[in-house]
């Protein structure tokens, strides 16, 4: 591999005790790095199919000074949000462009959350360490059970998935675990 010699830091996660599904991502992209927002992209879908699931409850608008209020929206919601890499090397916004990935500490992160009953993979590069996040996962709480889903990607990149095909995979999780 190639190093591209700039280095990125993630986001720190949103979660609290209350997280029951735990959104895990693979780093963010450009533009919500510049924002420090998780899914700051305007095209990203995960903001859109959120307010689709709980339309009785609107998030608060895009924006950075609204950003803690839409974290705590998350949180009220049962959810949390994180990525797999905690820093990597990147040009663009890309998966396939990142380069000499660190891997997030889930083990720490895990002890934080003891409602969590799934991770919620919101695309392929992050399933793709869904056997470690649930051996790390393990070693934090012995014995309880957490469900590992691999979901469509909210990114634009994912166009061979339609809105409403996205919405039904992730409704279909959110239900699962008393969420909608």
């Amino acid at each position: 591999m190639e190093s591209s010699g700039l280095r990125l830091q993630g986001l720190p996660p949103v979660v609290s005790g209350h997280t029951v599904v735990l959104v895990l991502g693979s780093f963010p992209g450009a533009a919500s790095l510049q924002a420090q927002q998780y899914y700051g992209h305007p095209q990203n879908q995960f903001w859109r199919i959120l307010q689709s699931l709980w339309p009785q409850h609107p998030i608060p608008p895009a924006g950075p000074e609204h950003y803690a209020q839409r974290c705590a929206w998350l949180l009220d919601r049962g959810l949390g949000v994180w990525d797999v890499y905690a820093s990597c090397e990147r040009q663009g916004s890309l998966d396939a462009s990142i380069r000499h990935p660190v891997v997030n500490d889930f083990a720490q992160l895990l002890r934080q959350c003891p409602a969590l009953r799934a991770i919620a993979h919101n695309g392929g590069e992050s399933f793709k360490h869904s056997a470690a996040v649930r051996q790390q996962w393990a070693g934090a709480y012995a014995g309880a059970q957490v469900q590992s889903v691999r979901l469509p990607s909210t990114s634009p990149a994912n166009a061979a998935w339609s809105f409403e095909r996205k919405r039904t995979e992730w409704a279909r999780l959110m239900a699962e675990h008393g969420l909608l």
